[in-house]
């Protein structure tokens, strides 16, 4: 059994330390696991991590920030970018912009996108019907109609811990309709740890808890669910050449 980690951050950690994580990983059968970036700290957190699977971008957060280019020799993705209002609604019109300059650049790249959006449905599927990507809609936290809205958009759903917690019926229920041909799993690393390691620091090889959990919600094998997922994530994220 492999299993891809699609979405941890390494931000203040040392190599040493990021060596330990992905050992642990590998023992839980985490056999790859995607850096990913969204601000300067974690885009040097990701091109430091020892994995062949890196994403580097902007996150929201970084709205009307002056930011550098970055290089994306060899990277996998860009990434993590996209949209939460949440705790920021008023940066709106700078998150708009932000996102759809990256997603322009993932096009002009050829690479697939690696998608957080929280509160922001609406503004999310218009940009994404005008400026047409490919990629991955990480840590999905909406509603089954929007789940659905974005399979029709042709995104890879990826589903964290949340969906192992009590409250998270809306994301199940997604959980339930997603294709297998569409699902993914990812930990969020350092956050969002899965039951029954919840308030623990997440790590890559807890991703092996939200696919056992998955695995028994969609009333398959945790072995069948584990190599769709690879199988999946191989396919969107084995495409760089350079």
């Amino acid at each position: 059994m492999e299993l891809f980690d699609t979405h941890a951050h390494f931000e203040q950690q040392t190599a040493d330390e990021i060596a330990a994580v992905l050992a642990r990983a590998r023992d839980a059968g985490v056999t790859r696991v995607m850096a990913v970036g969204g601000s300067a700290e974690l885009n040097r957190g990701a091109l430091d991590a020892p994995t062949p699977y890196k994403a580097l971008g902007w996150d929201r957060d970084q709205a009307g920030k002056e930011l550098p280019p970055l290089d994306y020799t060899g990277i996998a993705a860009v990434g993590e970018i996209g949209l939460d209002y949440h705790y920021s609604p008023e940066t709106r019109a700078a998150q708009i912009d932000l996102f759809a300059r990256q997603l322009e650049l993932a096009k002009t790249l050829d690479r697939p996108v690696v998608i957080h959006t929280r509160d922001a449905d609406d503004d999310t599927l218009g940009i994404l019907r005008e400026i047409r990507a490919r990629g991955i809609i990480h840590s999905f936290t909406g509603s089954p109609a929007f789940g659905r809205a974005l399979l029709d958009l042709g995104f890879f759903i990826s589903l964290s811990g949340i969906v192992t917690f009590r409250a998270a019926d809306n994301v199940r229920e997604t959980a339930r309709i997603i294709p297998d041909d569409r699902l993914l799993i990812e930990t969020d690393t350092p956050f969002l740890a899965p039951v029954p390691k919840r308030g623990q620091a997440n790590e890559p090889a807890f991703v092996a808890h939200t696919a056992r959990f998955l695995a028994e919600l969609r009333q398959t094998t945790l072995e069948t669910l584990a190599a769709v997922t690879t199988r999946n994530a191989c396919a969107l994220l084995d495409r760089v050449d350079g």
